[in-house]
């Protein structure tokens, strides 16, 4: 079995200096993460402010750094207004307009952008970046309350019952479009622009021994296997070097929560977050096992829907590097749900190109700023057309990325 190490490109490039002064062509995407309110029950008009969460490169050179700042405000802020004998539901709308983009030495510059999607979103982004909420007709809390309603005409007492306890357990959709701190979102630049900022330079460099690493990346499984049945399912696609306390710290600082243990009480507030059309931001995942072992510790990312969510399974191994405890991940995009009547619960559908989620990690991590050591480790033995548990397609390029804390 052979295996090479690689060093990220992007890792080199960001670290080798200060940024020069570059064109930031039409079509180049940003990855924004909240850190104001953005509200269609607020007035137009508001001010809405952001931070890059990810460099953004052109050509394979750094142009705009992590970090760097976007200003600007919202538009189009219309609320959900319910349908009448003589009107049609209207949802919410909302429009995010970031305007500028600043560093953190006073450099500012104006910024032409739409938004192009937001992540884990219930909300839809049109191609103009405007954003539509939901319709409350159409969730599953309305078609409860079509039930209910129906079964009035014959048991009148039962269906007053049955509101009764909807009503004593289950809070109303809310229809608005409200964005809190730490949402993050795409933009794509909509007319080109020159960008120079003396950026910071952040201390992340290779991890060494270089054989070492390889060494330890021979050592771990690639693959980790599902509870019941038990079947391959996702496949490893990170390690972590460093304490318990730093890599909790990190995925906290990073906006990540952890996960619930599945008992009655969490499948009830699972329930409940897909009946009331919301996020559940420790919600359980399903048990995956690693050389006989479920996940030492689980993180999770979500926005305003259960259906989506960034989720990773982390595993503590047996093994140390250089006298630090060793972690393997497996992390995955959850983008969509369905009730699987194999197992009687709901089961989510991954995003199958896996090593965006590999990089949507690495770059969270070193955002925190407590990343040493970063490598791309190239592997071998991987099965091949590989699937998880329910038959989710996993497409990868079999690297396996290996942070130090």
């Amino acid at each position: 079995m052979r295996f090479r190490l690689w060093i990220l490109a992007s890792t080199l490039l960001l670290f080798a200096g200060p940024v020069s002064a570059a064109m930031v062509p039409f079509g180049t995407e940003l990855d924004v993460r909240l850190t104001s309110e953005a509200s269609s029950d607020k007035p137009s008009g508001q001010p809405v402010t952001g931070v890059v969460i990810a460099p953004v490169f052109v050509n394979g050179t750094p142009v705009i750094a992590a970090g760097t700042k976007v200003a600007g405000n919202t538009a189009n802020a219309a609320p959900a207004v319910a349908a009448t004998a003589d009107t049609a539901e209207q949802p919410a709308t909302l429009r995010i307009q970031f305007t500028k983009l600043e560093d953190g030495h006073g450099h500012s510059q104006a910024l032409y952008c739409v938004l192009e999607s937001v992540d884990n979103a219930r909300e839809s982004v049109d191609d103009s970046g405007l954003i539509t909420g939901i319709n409350q007709s159409q969730t599953i809390q309305a078609r409860m309350d079509q039930g209910i309603t129906k079964l009035a005409s014959q048991y009148q007492g039962l269906s007053q019952i049955l509101s009764a306890v909807k009503s004593a357990i289950v809070k109303p959709v809310e229809p608005a479009v409200d964005f809190k701190p730490g949402v993050e979102m795409k933009l794509k630049v909509t007319k080109a622009f020159d960008w120079s900022s003396p950026a910071g330079v952040p201390n992340v460099a290779a991890i060494t021994p270089a054989e070492a690493v390889v060494q330890l990346v021979s050592r771990q499984p690639v693959q980790t296997v599902a509870e019941n049945p038990p079947s391959p399912s996702d496949i490893t696609n990170l390690i972590f070097i460093g304490s318990m306390e730093q890599l909790k710290a990190a995925f906290q600082e990073a906006g990540w929560s952890t996960s619930t243990e599945r008992n009655r009480a969490s499948e009830m507030e699972t329930a409940k977050a897909l009946i009331e059309s919301r996020g559940y931001a420790e919600a359980p995942m399903s048990i995956l096992y690693l050389d006989g072992a479920p996940p030492s510790l689980t993180f999770q990312k979500q926005n305003n829907t259960f259906e989506k969510r960034h989720h990773i399974r982390i595993w503590l191994r047996p093994q140390t590097f250089q006298g630090q405890p060793v972690w393997v991940g497996a992390a995955t995009h959850d983008i969509s749900i369905a009730f699987s009547k194999e197992s009687g619960s709901f089961t989510h559908g991954i995003d199958p190109e896996i090593d965006k989620e590999r990089a949507k990690v690495v770059n969270d991590m070193l955002f925190t700023g407590h990343v040493r050591g970063l490598a791309l480790v190239d592997r071998t033995g991987l099965p091949s057309n590989p699937s998880n548990a329910t038959g989710d397609k996993l497409i990868t390029d079999g690297k396996i990325a290996v942070i130090e804390f």
